[in-house]
């Protein structure tokens, strides 16, 4: 029995702005520190491949808004209408109904709220009252492709059944305004927000690429890589340097033998589905893959128009390749790396 993805859908804020009407806030952010300091900040943001993000918050809001609970409370309102708008256009485009949905995985790191997303979803939009829930919270970056991986799982154990997964993020609502750190600031500088609703189905007469294979991959010793540490005024961002280093060690461990216990290699995969983490990251994939002749090009698109947005990014860049109609028989793989420090790949056929 083959599990399939149906359909993808994105949804964005309502605020945004270029990167260039952005450096004004950050100036007068900065205001007090010193000059070469200041240089350094705005080169990051100038250099960070990011062109235009996606925010729950007006600029206004990010650089004045100092309490957690206000900041939750904006993420709070938010994230549920982000959710809802992001699945119901998933809905469309499957031509199903939200009472067609058995199991849905909300996916968000960005806030904390206690119900989760989902609850508010069921209610809004009628869905069944034995639907089975999911709320997956702590795994950052990878938990788009997590949350696949668990609706598939779900599927696969359950025929003809739908799920939904839905991640939405809004990682400006973690800015910490106290924090002159070039933690704090890389993370300002690479992420947005924005939510997708991505809808699997385990029907025969359902269509879309099939999940032929998934799998994680931990690496040892890094927890402290990546990740937040909850202080008195939210979530603040923990980024280690060594993480494109990190990534390159280990890529041929990730890569080879995931394909290969699928009698595959690189060459028979025809789309490369990877999550944005930001320009070094970017451009440690890119190399990687370019020595194999491959390209990430739709990968640096998303970066660049809509910044990292978390676990919804490499959403973004799978509805890319869904919006194509690709041929019968084409392969992509969709990879994405987490705190943890994790790795998830899922292995798609279309």
């Amino acid at each position: 029995m083959a599990v399939k993805i149906i359909s993808v859908a994105k949804q964005l804020p309502k605020y945004y702005k270029e990167t260039k009407d952005i450096i004004p806030f950050v100036q007068l952010w900065m205001q007090g520190q010193e000059e070469r300091f200041q240089r350094k900040v705005i080169k990051l943001f100038e250099g960070a491949g990011v062109d235009k993000r996606y925010s729950i918050m007006n600029p206004e809001e990010v650089f004045t808004v100092i309490s957690f609970e206000e900041k939750n409370n904006i993420y709070k309102r938010e994230v549920i209408q982000l959710a809802e708008k992001s699945l119901q256009k998933s809905l469309n485009k499957a031509n199903i109904k939200p009472t067609d949905i058995d199991y849905i995985i909300t996916v968000s790191c960005t806030g904390i709220m206690i119900p989760s997303v989902d609850a508010y979803l069921i209610n809004s939009l009628g869905m069944k009252q034995n639907i089975v829930r999911l709320p997956v919270t702590e795994m950052g970056c990878a938990a788009g492709v997590s949350g696949v991986i668990y609706a598939k799982n779900f599927l696969k154990a359950n025929p003809n059944k739908r799920a939904a997964v839905i991640a939405i993020e809004a990682p400006t609502a973690t800015f910490q305004l106290n924090d002159y750190s070039m933690t704090n600031i890389v993370s300002a500088a690479i992420f947005g927000d924005g939510a997708s609703s991505v809808i699997l189905s385990s029907f025969d007469e359902d269509e879309g690429p099939t999940i032929v294979d998934e799998a994680m991959y931990h690496f040892y010793d890094a927890t402290k890589m990546m990740g937040f540490n909850l202080v008195n005024t939210g979530l603040q961002m923990v980024l280690d340097k060594e993480v494109p280093q990190k990534i390159s060690d280990h890529f041929p461990t990730i890569i080879h033998p995931f394909l290969e216990q699928n009698n595959l290699k690189i060459e028979d995969i025809d789309h490369l589905i990877f999550h944005p983490g930001g320009k070094k990251i970017v451009q440690t994939v890119e190399d990687l893959f370019g020595v194999l002749g491959k390209n990430i090009d739709d990968t640096k698109e998303v970066l660049r128009l809509y910044g990292n947005m978390s676990s919804a990014t490499v959403l973004y860049v799978l509805e890319r390749f869904m919006d194509r109609n690709l041929k019968k028989g084409e392969r992509g793989i969709m990879l994405s790396f987490g705190p943890g420090f994790s790795a998830q790949r899922i292995l798609l056929e279309w």
